[in-house]
């Protein structure tokens, strides 16, 4: 109801609840839309800035395609577990050096850990992946093939939409525990306990210390981040493609769209948008009341 509903002009009209006043409940008077605020806070998108951003989703798609590509490989007797433990060990050896070269000297709110607690860390985790590799190997045997197949690819699919790709290190407990699952039902399906170990011990690889990594350059070298989630890229369709030429074009237009296209659509929306701001909306307390909590 407008100001036209006014008994006269001769009484103001008052934005409060605490005086009775010769107005409607739901009377307005003309300053109502005065206080309308359009796109308050708005952030505006650069493009190059947006595909950054999405290329680390873009590589953690060809992370998952690496891994199975290495998968394939074992599968069929292309690739030794000798092979890929001795890659898996240089590759977090070389890692972990570039980790602790770009760890900032002081951390804010808790000491460092040092390398004796993560030689124990590693050292307990690959006994314990060892010594039950012989289990694990043997823990779908009575499951059928494309039974554990979809299962793997579920878990995978789990793992990309949960992961939390604005702060990855350290990986999310659902995402993680989703790829180490969908790597269990993978590594089962493979000739022996060794190679079962050794599919285990990449995919921790791969899906836990990767990320931290790859947060860590992006903090602390940002223009080496983008040539590494390129060339991650480039190394996940290329070698999917040496297995399967359909399913590497399938990946070449997913990360087509992740990283170009759908960073586009979300500039071009930008100029749609519009949100508004006014008198009706709920009030928002600034004050810091956490002393009333003690």
């Amino acid at each position: 109801m407008g100001p036209d509903s006014a008994p006269g002009p001769a009484v103001p009209w008052r934005k409060v609840l605490w005086e009775r006043q010769p107005f409607p409940d739901n009377y307005v008077d003309q300053r109502f839309l005065e206080e309308l605020r359009r796109n308050e806070g708005l952030r505006q998108y650069r493009y190059w800035a947006v595909v950054k951003e999405a290329g680390f989703v873009g590589q953690q798609l060809s992370c998952v395609a690496i891994f199975i590509t290495l998968w394939l490989y074992m599968e069929q007797g292309l690739l030794s577990p000798e092979m890929l433990l001795s890659t898996s060990l240089v590759c977090a050896l070389l890692g972990y050096g570039l980790h602790q070269a770009l760890t900032s000297q002081v951390e804010s709110g808790c000491e460092p850990r040092t390398r004796l607690a993560d030689l124990q860390s590693a050292t307990i985790f690959l006994s314990f992946t060892f010594g039950f590799s012989p289990v694990l190997k043997t823990l779908t045997e009575s499951v059928s093939t494309d039974t554990v197949y979809a299962m793997s690819a579920m878990m995978l699919l789990a793992h990309l939409v949960s992961f939390p790709y604005a702060q990855p290190s350290p990986p999310g407990s659902l995402s993680l525990n989703a790829a180490l699952f969908a790597s269990v039902c993978l590594a089962s399906r493979l000739p022996g306990a060794l190679h079962t170990f050794a599919m285990l011990s990449c995919a921790l690889l791969v899906f836990a210390l990767w990320p931290c990594l790859l947060q860590r350059l992006k903090e602390n070298a940002p223009s080496q981040f983008t040539g590494v989630c390129v060339g991650m890229c480039i190394g996940g369709v290329a070698g999917l493609g040496s297995q399967s030429l359909g399913g590497a074009v399938l990946l070449a237009l997913a990360l087509g769209s992740v990283t170009l296209l759908c960073p586009l659509l979300l500039v071009r929306l930008q100029r749609h948008k519009d949100n508004i701001h006014g008198p009706w909306d709920e009030a928002e307390i600034h004050e810091d009341l956490s002393h009333f909590l003690h």
